[in-house]
C-alpha cells in the first residue's frame, strides 16, 4: 500500500490557515519576553537557555525549534512562579520533552491562567498550531503581571472582573420591570388577524 503524502487535501486545507495566522511581529515579540524573562531574572543557567532563542521569528520553525523540548517554558513558569515545575527533563527522549510541555500547561492553570488560553502539548511539539502557542505566551504575560511578577511585560495588563452585588431589595424591584428588549404590545392583540388563505369548511 502507498504511503499518502502528509499534508494533502483538508489536510493541507488546514495547515495553510493556520499559516496563515501565523503572524511574525507578534512571534518575535513573545519570544523576546521569554529571552528578556530569562536574562533579566534567572539564574546564570536560565540566561544560557536564553541564547538558544535567535530573533526575529520569521517562521512557525523559528518558534518551535526552541520551544519544542519545554525546557525553556519550564523555566521561564519557574521564574515567574517558584517552584511551579518541580522537575525539569533535560533528556531528549520525545516523551519527556512532552512531559515538560504538559508539565508547563498544568503550571499555567495553576497560577490561574484559563484552560482555553492554553495550547496542546502536539501544537508545539509537532509544529500542529504556532499562532496558538503564540497566543498562550501572550495571556501568561497578562497573567504574569496579575499575579505581582515585577520583571519584564507583554501585551496589555489583564481586566479585572467587575463582579456586582445587590441587594434583596434591588432583585425584587427588578422583577417588576418589563426588559427593552421585551418591548410592549400597548394593548394591542392578534384577535381577527389572518395569515394565508383561510379554510373553508362546507357541511
Amino acid at each position: 500500500m502507498a504511503n499518502r503524502p502528509k499534508g494533502f487535501g483538508m489536510t493541507a486545507e488546514l495547515n495553510n490557515k493556520k499559516a496563515a495566522k501565523f503572524d511574525s511581529k507578534l512571534s518575535t515579540e513573545a519570544l523576546q519576553w521569554l529571552a528578556d524573562v530569562l536574562t533579566e531574572c534567572g539564574s546564570d543557567q536560565d540566561q544560557e537557555l536564553a541564547g538558544h532563542i535567535s530573533l526575529p521569528m520569521t517562521q512557525m520553525k523559528d518558534v518551535q525549534t526552541p520551544l519544542k523540548s519545554g525546557v525553556i517554558l519550564c523555566h521561564v513558569i519557574n521564574i515567574i512562579k517558584t517552584g511551579s515545575v518541580k522537575k525539569i527533563n533535560t533528556n531528549n527522549m520525545a516523551f519527556k520533552q512532552m512531559e515538560n510541555i504538559g508539565n508547563y500547561l498544568s503550571a499555567c492553570e495553576a497560577i490561574g491562567m484559563n484552560k482555553q488560553d492554553n495550547f496542546q502539548t502536539v501544537d508545539l511539539y509537532e509544529a500542529n498550531n504556532i499562532p496558538m502557542v503564540i497566543n498562550q505566551i501572550f495571556a501568561l504575560g497578562r497573567k504574569a503581571r496579575k499575579i505581582g511578577f515585577t520583571g519584564p511585560s507583554l501585551g496589555p495588563e489583564e481586566a479585572s472582573e467587575n463582579k456586582r452585588e445587590f441587594t434583596e431589595e434591588q432583585m425584587k424591584a427588578g422583577q417588576g420591570i418589563i426588559g427593552l428588549q421585551a418591548g410592549s404590545n400597548k394593548g394591542a392583540s392578534q384577535a381577527g388577524q389572518n395569515f394565508g388563505k383561510t379554510r373553508a369548511i362546507i357541511d
